[in-house]
């Protein structure tokens, strides 16, 4: 479908203000960004080319030295796009009032799916390059597909960009077919995970603390390219006079302030990881630091003066908004060298340390040096950067939510408050305290925090009521406004995606199935050795759990509506099988990861039989804690509907003067005359008449038991 036919859909609103598509802007700049990027990159390497040969790599010669550089930037400017261009049409400007993305959303589409081409054919280029400048053997030969098998075996960067392309590769797809607004949200999340792989190979996934660099640098990426790819798209929106252009700039503003945050102190997390303030001016790897701490100062006084001077100036029409062009423009070629600098960072050794990392260290990125005890587990904690800083933000946002209902004037339950808060500190401690660090080292640790994270977290956060919350203290749109985040929660609910995912079949086996394929299915003992592994086993657990709680006692609005007996048909048709797994694991004759715990090597003694048979019994008496808390919920759940139904019938009668009441009244009276006539002889039998009442309420009928 072209961008004409798009814009002539009848029955959609008018066209932007100008035919210039977003494109006529943004690929210049583009490549504009590019030139930058590449040069600054080039200029990076050749300075450093000679500390990598002092570090024993070999030259491969100048194509793949200098190639690297040039065609990791630029496909890093392609997945800037991409992201871009998804954040725009996603949550930027609103779609047709069918949900057809309008012009503009269009339009961002379109040029996130050339990004995403753009990504996937660098990502496949870096396949031969890295392993040519991994192993110094020509390019030609890891090029010849006869050696393709030996590069993705040898080496690890090579396997991490193939991983990239194909990634990349499904995002191009979705994007060339998308057309409706929903489908824009589930492009965003695809070229964001593109960069995960990025993320996980390189400096930050060795040494020691690897687990600090490696999640600071995920923050890292993931801010850095939803801000420079938001103000990509925007400013080819604005360029184009798009009728929103307002709204935009000033959605786009919100997310660059929180990514700025993000961002600086995620880099300089990262920085410490791997050196220390003495060597920032001693070394090329310092030097390099400072060049982008001094890029992103810049970036955020651009960011400042956005905010308080250019974002009023688009009220004055095509001045204001050629202003802020301008502006922005200045500020992506800002971006484009610093990405050349994180490009050359990234070829760069980091600075030696005077003493060697322990094999623990480098294994699991921190030393354990004594056994895990209750006080250990108490006291030694470990910031996971990940969901550490996920808890304390969500246990902001609640707050947030319920002091503007506080000040509005409307309750909201204290119980639901504690309920969000404590299922967030549970997740502080179960992944950054000793907890956290143990559970990778011993396989009953990691038993219970799994069953921290899928049993009890979950629970809380679900009678916490967030959607709810959310749908009372977010404003609403209005009628011809555009829509905010309460109208993308409702329709993520009413969604077709939401009515699959809550299947109650599909939640079960999420939640109970993926517990025998990981441990008894033998994925567990191949993935273990993989941080990356960890974190995704984390974020499955966490939201397989809060599937499951919110189908059987979540208190928020649901696409699916289950009856109680369903509910409680549900919580005791998994029990069992749960119960089964973990007696099936108490069981097993062989040790589970045998291999990754052996390569630990801890300086004290554990029996991993033993453990594992404890981790057993763990997951086995596990399932008694939520099963409680359940029924509780429940409980409590029917007691306010009885309340709720009770109390409508006693409204509705006050409303119409008990006519229900006097109907049942008036159908008893000619009852009794139709058989006093159907029996004229029989002496009539007097016995003395109750009066009828109004049926029992729930909370009279409880009193009268008690």
């Amino acid at each position: 479908m072209s961008d004409a036919a798009v814009t002539r859909r009848p029955g959609g609103p008018a066209p932007d203000a100008l035919d210039r598509p977003i494109s006529s802007i943004a690929w210049g700049l583009g490549w504009a960004i590019a030139w930058v990027g590449g040069i600054v990159g080039i200029i990076v390497t050749a300075s450093t080319v000679s500390s990598t040969r002092l570090a024993g790599i070999i030259d491969p010669g100048w194509i793949v030295t200098y190639g690297m550089p040039t065609v990791q930037i630029i496909g890093e400017i392609g997945v800037v796009a991409a992201i871009g261009g998804a954040l725009f049409a996603a949550f930027f400007v609103p779609p047709q009032p069918d949900g057809v993305l309008d012009v503009g959303g269009f339009q961002a589409m379109r040029f996130a799916t050339v990004g995403a081409l753009v990504w996937t054919v660098a990502s496949l280029l870096l396949v031969p390059l890295s392993f040519s400048y991994a192993t110094s053997r020509s390019l030609s030969y890891a090029i010849a597909p006869a050696h393709w098998g030996t590069v993705l075996d040898q080496v690890a960067e090579s396997r991490s960009w193939l991983w990239t392309a194909g990634f990349a590769l499904l995002a191009t797809v979705l994007g060339r077919v998308v057309l409706r607004w929903g489908w824009a949200v589930f492009m965003l999340p695809l070229a964001l995970l593109s960069l995960m792989p990025l993320a996980l190979s390189g400096h930050s996934s060795t040494g020691g603390d690897h687990d600090i660099a490696t999640n600071s640098l995920i923050l890292h990426l993931i801010s850095a390219t939803l801000w420079m790819g938001g103000l990509f798209a925007v400013v080819g929106y604005v360029f184009t006079g798009g009728r929103y252009a307002e709204l935009a700039v000033r959605r786009f503003s919100r997310i660059a302030f929180w990514a700025l945050i993000v961002v600086g102190v995620s880099g300089v997390i990262n920085a410490l990881v791997r050196m220390d303030w003495d060597q920032l001016f001693s070394e090329t790897y310092g030097w390099l630091v400072f060049g982008k701490i001094s890029a992103l100062v810049v970036l955020g006084g651009f960011g400042a003066m956005q905010r308080k001077q250019i974002i009023r100036r688009l009220a004055d029409g095509p001045v204001g908004r050629a202003l802020f062009v301008r502006f922005a423009a200045v500020e992506l070629l800002v971006f484009g060298a610093t990405f050349g600098l994180a490009v050359g960072l990234s070829r760069t050794p980091p600075p030696g340390s005077d003493s060697l990392p322990s094999i623990t260290k480098v294994a699991l990125g921190f030393d354990l040096n004594q056994p895990a005890s209750v006080g250990r587990i108490l006291t030694e904690w470990r910031f996971d950067l990940v969901y550490g800083t996920a808890a304390i933000v969500l246990a902001i946002v609640y707050l947030r939510g319920v002091i503007r209902l506080r000040r509005r004037g409307d309750d909201w339950p204290i119980g639901r408050t504690v309920s969000w808060l404590a299922g967030c500190l549970i997740l502080l401690f179960a992944t950054s305290s000793g907890l956290g660090k143990y559970s990778t080292a011993m396989f009953s640790i990691h038993m219970i925090e799994h069953m921290v994270l899928s049993m009890l977290v979950p629970v809380l956060l679900v009678l916490g009521g967030p959607i709810t919350l959310a749908l009372r203290a977010l404003p609403v749109a209005g009628k011809d406004a555009p829509p905010g985040p309460r109208e993308w929660i409702n329709s993520a609910l009413h969604s077709k995606f939401s009515q699959v995912i809550t299947n109650p079949i599909l939640v079960v086996v999420l939640f109970i199935g993926s517990f025998y394929v990981l441990y008894l299915g033998g994925l567990f003992g191949d993935v273990v050795k993989y941080h990356s592994a960890h974190v995704l086993m984390n974020a499955h657990f966490l939201l397989s759990g809060y599937l499951f709680y919110w189908l059987v006692i979540g208190i928020d609005p649901a696409p699916r509506t289950l009856s109680p007996v369903a509910k409680v048909g549900i919580v005791f048709g998994s029990l069992p099988f749960h119960a089964f797994f973990g007696v099936a694991l108490m069981m097993t004759d062989t040790v589970i990861a045998k291999s990754y715990y052996s390569s630990l090597h801890l300086p004290w003694y554990i029996d991993r039989m033993s453990d594992q048979r404890l981790g057993g019994g763990i997951a086995w008496a596990a399932g008694e804690v939520p099963l409680v808390l359940v029924m509780l919920a429940l409980l409590v759940q029917w007691r306010r509907q009885d309340d709720r139904a009770a109390k409508r019938f006693d409204r509705r009668e006050d409303r119409d003067d008990d006519a229900e009441l006097a109907s049942y009244n008036a159908m008893l009276r000619q009852m009794a005359g139709r058989s006093a006539a159907a029996t004229p002889d029989e002496a009539p039998v007097t016995q003395p008449q109750e009066p009828v009442t109004q049926p029992q309420t729930a909370d009279e009928a409880s009193r009268e038991s008690s």
